[in-house]
């Protein structure tokens, strides 16, 4: 909610904001999920006042694996153009949800007619429930378009890492999907001042609400302190 991603939005965008967010913080160490990490592990090449990062299974395309799995892309984004955004979740959990390992992954089984009435009722049900300062679902799912986007600009890069100076942290799940294992091993190649852990009967939301988040942290803040 801090406002329109923008003309130039990309990889080099989400750096420099932080990099201002380190300065202002005089932080040193940093931690992303899933694109997060993307965004953190590409920082942690250009920014030396980076000295750690713990990564959570980033996306980054090895050998056009998880762009084949976001193929689905032009749909969604056609449909999320049109403001339908519940034949867009349709087409999220056919054609990647499924991929997953969380519960909502069951649902890819349904006739796609039958998830537009679910999502449709979801997303009405969520914005009657609003609370504060959440944002709505509705608001949220376009986004992924710019997740989307950043998997785009940084695919094939894999041997820049060779650059990264900052100590690393590879934090994944066993039970996450084994696109994001095998990005985790060419990474853990590649990456001069590497770490992996591997988190038993974790998935990829482990460090979400919905997931397991203290026993993230407890890696993460063993690799920090």
């Amino acid at each position: 909610m801090s406002g329109p991603f923008g003309g130039n939005y990309g990889i080099q965008k989400e750096v420099e904001d932080l990099d201002a967010l380190l300065k202002k913080t005089d932080a040193h160490n940093v931690f992303g999920l899933s694109t997060g990490a993307l965004i953190a592990l590409q920082a942690a090449l250009s920014l030396p006042s980076i000295r750690k990062a713990a990564l959570y299974e980033s996306p980054l395309d090895i050998d056009d694996v998880i762009m084949s799995l976001l193929s689905f892309m032009p749909r969604f984004d056609e449909e999320i153009a049109e403001g339908k955004v519940a034949e867009a979740m349709a087409t999220f959990t056919k054609d990647f949800t499924k991929h997953l390992e969380t519960r909502e992954a069951l649902l890819s089984i349904l006739p796609r007619f039958l998830l537009v009435r679910v999502f449709t009722r979801f997303l009405r049900d969520d914005a009657e429930n609003i609370n504060g300062d959440d944002v709505p679902f509705q608001a949220l799912l376009p986004t992924f378009h710019f997740d989307n986007q950043l998997v785009v600009e940084t695919k094939g890069t894999l041997e820049n890492f060779k650059a990264v100076r900052a100590e690393v942290l590879l934090l994944g799940g066993s039970k996450s999907p084994s696109f994001l294992k095998h990005t985790l091993n060419a990474l853990s190649n590649i990456l001069p001042n590497v770490e992996r852990v591997e988190l038993p009967g974790l998935g990829h939301a482990a460090a979400t609400d919905r997931g397991k988040p203290e026993r993230v942290a407890q890696e993460v803040i063993r690799y920090f302190l």
